[in-house]
């Protein structure tokens, strides 16, 4: 059983649920970065774009002017380090890939943009793709299912064929925690999460701080660290792969406490 990794979130977006407008300058940038490397972070998820619920429209010209800098500053203090771009648009995609970046994460699975499955399948690298409907100004006008897990499955089946079909070899499927999902339906998901495992494939999970945290909680997503870690915990004990996260150390931690008790 290997063990799982995490993902470091590096928000660049001024209005972002919780750490939005937080890294001004290349000294913030760099300070984070080191930080979620240090902490453990195996991959470090770099978005210009926020996808939180009713998020505003950022043009393509303006998601590359924010994201390209960052990439390049990234690639080159930390040589080592394996960046994430958390983007839906292939030009996107593709400029960052070409400034070094190694993996694309689509909240969109594909469907936001038509040529980033094409993109994605000539550049060879590792696609995680996300399970929602809609796009994220409209997504929670999208959350009836016949059968949520059911029908989960069935939309990961078609864009993993897709995907596939375009030549991406390496997917990672992320259920997509508050993306077309109601409270309720969030935590049906949690409670079937190993179902699917069905689709072969390593599974990432976002849960940092998002609103089934805090609004169960009745709290903020400032305050949302110690539910953050023991969904993180569920997560993990059902065979999650990758925990994406804003707070490195603490999910290290749940994922060394999860290992002892395997061992």
């Amino acid at each position: 059983m290997s063990s799982a990794s995490v993902m470091g979130v590096l928000n660049l977006t001024p209005d972002s649920f919780y750490d939005g407008g937080t890294y001004k300058n290349e000294a913030d940038i760099i300070t984070q970065a080191q930080s979620m490397l240090e902490s453990g972070a195996t991959f470090i998820d770099v978005g210009a774009y926020s996808s939180r619920p009713n998020a505003d429209h950022v043009s393509e010209s303006e998601e590359l002017a924010r994201i390209l800098p960052v990439v390049k500053l990234l690639v080159k203090t930390f040589p080592e380090a394996i960046l994430s771009i958390d983007t839906f648009r292939s030009t996107v995609a593709k400029s960052c890939i070409e400034a070094g970046a190694a993996i694309i994460n689509d909240i969109s699975a594909g469907q936001l943009d038509p040529l980033m499955l094409e993109t994605v399948g000539k550049l060879k690298v590792p696609y995680v793709m996300m399970h929602m409907l809609g796009t994220p100004k409209t997504m929670q006008q999208h959350t009836n299912y016949t059968d949520l897990i059911k029908d989960m499955l069935f939309y990961f089946s078609e864009r993993i064929a897709l995907a596939r079909e375009h030549g991406i070899i390496d997917i990672i499927i992320d259920p997509g925690f508050g993306f077309s999902k109601t409270l309720q339906q969030n935590f049906e998901l949690l409670n079937k999460l190993e179902l699917l495992h069905i689709t072969g494939l390593p599974m990432l999970v976002g849960v940092s701080r998002k609103s089934m945290i805090y609004k169960t909680l009745e709290s903020t997503p400032q305050e949302a660290l110690n539910g953050t870690t023991v969904i993180n915990t569920i997560c993990l004990q059902k065979g999650g792969s990758i925990l994406r996260v804003h707070d490195v150390k603490e999910a290290m931690e749940c994922i060394t406490l999860i290992n002892a008790l395997k061992q």
